[in-house]
């Protein structure tokens, strides 16, 4: 099936969440109901391009919004806080009736979310929630606490601790490992690492897995920006001051696909990726095409399939009920705690996906195709 097709069928489907009733919302500084798409405009505004996630987002938010007729001001802000506070500031200048917002800092653009609330323009913080602001009225992610429990679980599937199921696995170990977080100024960070350890701990009490490191807490395994080269090098020093005793790393807790590869960059220069020395198992996020490649290979044990075209389709419904003086229906209305409000949210499913479930889970749901995994590049 076709992207185009799927994105068409998603749309169909998810454009039922509009609520059916209208409420006050935050509307706008005129009403914006009854007029048309073309005479109304949506600020986009994306954290960077040096993610194939994020150009995949904020193209097919673009492309979803334009196919409905509203005109679309899409920018990215190259992982720079400052310009991506310069671009809301224009977005709102210019007139945008509402705002997708990617943060790059989730606390960084209060002062920018106070203009757009001055002038009545509806926020919608896109998969990364925006804090401290009273000024965020809606939430579009995925079950964020889920991802890091489903990346922890899929580190011990690899390594044998449990099936793929949960049930206890045949191997007992002891196993080193050593974990990774994201960004510490991403909120989601925080949920996927909170996740991951609350499923971790008890085969790490239990002594079946070993923190060689005693690296812990998010703190100290935060990888600032979730820059690949960054992750590679704290792996290079973790090698060199923890394992340079003969002992192996046997898993590695990664949040991020990109930090994955630099993380298996640096096992890779220091030997592992041998039949006598195999690469340890190490989990992963976002199926981006690289990394799906590198478990097609099996090399990378795993990723975390966060479907974005079902993102960008819940986003485009959650402006449209904005843009029709209503409001968009949430799922979740008690989780997010932004620090000063609980902001209702609408979250979506993930998939785990190991080398078995490529065909089934990216392929075969259009989301790439074989040639693409063969190649590791999208087209």
């Amino acid at each position: 099936m076709s992207r185009k097709l799927l994105a068409a069928l998603g749309g169909a489907v998810l454009a039922l969440s509009l609520a059916a009733c209208g409420g006050e919302g935050a509307g706008g500084d005129t009403d914006t109901s009854g007029q048309d798409p073309k005479d109304l405009t949506i600020g986009v505004s994306m954290p960077t391009q040096t993610s194939e996630r994020w150009i995949a987002d904020g193209n097919s938010v673009k492309e979803k919004l334009e196919a409905k007729g509203y005109k679309v001001t899409l920018q990215y802000a190259g992982d720079d806080i400052p310009t991506q506070s310069q671009q809301v500031d224009q977005m709102i200048t210019q007139g945008a009736d509402v705002l997708i917002i990617a943060a790059i800092d989730g606390t960084a653009l209060s002062g920018q979310l106070q203009a757009a609330a001055d002038k009545k323009i509806p926020v919608i913080a896109y998969d990364r929630l925006i804090r401290d602001s009273q000024n965020v009225d809606f939430y579009v992610s995925f079950d964020n606490f889920k991802v890091g429990v489903a990346q922890a679980s899929a580190l011990l599937a690899g390594l044998g601790l449990q099936t793929k199921d949960g049930a206890k696995g045949d191997k007992s170990g002891p196993f080193n490992v050593e974990l990774f977080a994201g960004s510490l100024d991403d909120n989601n960070a925080h949920f996927f690492f909170d996740g991951a350890m609350q499923t971790l701990k008890p085969f790490i009490d239990d002594g079946s897995l070993v923190v060689k490191s005693k690296q812990t807490e998010i703190e100290k395994v935060a990888i600032l920006r979730w820059q690949q080269e960054t992750a590679q090098k704290r792996m290079e020093d973790l090698l060199t001051s923890t394992y340079n005793d003969g002992s192996k790393v046997n898993g590695v807790l990664s949040p991020y696909d990109g930090l994955s590869r630099g993380i298996i960059t640096a096992l890779q220069n220091a030997g592992y990726g041998t039949a006598a020395n195999p690469i340890p198992v190490v989990t992963g996020q976002d199926a981006e095409i690289a990394s799906v490649k590198l478990i097609d290979d099996g090399v990378q044990s795993s990723t975390i399939f966060k479907d974005t075209r079902l993102l960008a389709e819940q986003a485009v419904v959650a402006a449209e009920a904005f843009l029709q003086e209503k409001t968009p229906q949430a799922n979740d209305t008690k989780t997010y705690d932004n620090g000063v409000k609980v902001v209702p949210s609408y979250l979506l499913p993930v998939v785990t996906v190991f080398k078995d479930d490529i065909k089934k889970e990216l392929v075969d749901t259009g989301y790439y195709t074989a040639e693409e995994v063969a190649a590791g590049q999208a087209k």
